[in-house]
């Protein structure tokens, strides 16, 4: 299982709970390893707001 396809699902609005569900394979724990992950890699990246006017 990647890392993004996970965080993917998370970001589309899906709970932990339901991907779980569809990955009975993975574990709570997993879940939150890969959140730690993707946040540790773009810990030094900036990315630009877009402004809101």
């Amino acid at each position: 299982m990647r890392v993004g396809a996970v965080i993917g699902q998370l970001a589309a609005g899906r709970s932990i709970g339901e991907v779980l569900v569809d990955y009975p394979y993975l574990e709570h724990a997993d879940v939150l390893a890969a959140l730690a992950y993707a946040a540790a890699a773009v810990s030094e990246r900036e990315l630009p707001l877009a402004n809101s006017v």
